[in-house]
Parts: structure tokens; C-alpha cells; sequence
């Protein structure tokens, strides 16, 4: 989608040599490209923001029980994904 923008402003800055709301338009589309278009977070992110983004993170726990639930859960999968991609 990335290259599509691009590729679309860069058309639109060398039509306003002819037509300066062209250049005008090349601005809108990457101010709106870069508020809703990578992600559509409402919140701004910091500098991993063209960086791919992982699995969704889960809420913190609540108390050290669910912690512990969570961390063995957590080694529980790591094990799991070293055995099957055999690096132990």
C-alpha cells in the first residue's frame, strides 16, 4: 500500500509543475497516509512504526499469580517452538 502512495504522490508533484493544487493535492495524501493509513492506531507510535507488528500483547496481570500463570504458559509455547523447529 506503501508504494501505491508513494508511486501516486510522486505523479502528483510532477503534475504541479503544471498545476501547483497538485502539489497541494501530493501533500493531503501523504498527511493522510501517515494519520490513517500505516495501521490506523489513534495513538502515535514511537519508531518501530513501519515495523511489522507481532501477535496482539496481553493486558498485564492483575495479580503475581496470574503473572506466574502467564510466564509458564509463555516457556510452555517457547519449548513447544524449539522442539518443533528442532534447535534444542
Amino acid at each position: 500500500m506503501g508504494t501505491v502512495v508513494l508511486s501516486g504522490t510522486a505523479v502528483l508533484v510532477v503534475l504541479g509543475f503544471g498545476n501547483h493544487l497538485y502539489w497541494l493535492a501530493a501533500v493531503a495524501v501523504l498527511y493522510l497516509y501517515a494519520r490513517h493509513g500505516r495501521g490506523s492506531s489513534s495513538t502515535p507510535s514511537g519508531p518501530a512504526a513501519g515495523s511489522p507488528q507481532g501477535p496482539a500483547p496481553t493486558p498485564a496481570p492483575t495479580s503475581y499469580k496470574a503473572y506466574r500463570a502467564r510466564r509458564d504458559q509463555q516457556a510452555k509455547w517457547e519449548r513447544r517452538y524449539a522442539r518443533e523447529r528442532g534447535t534444542r
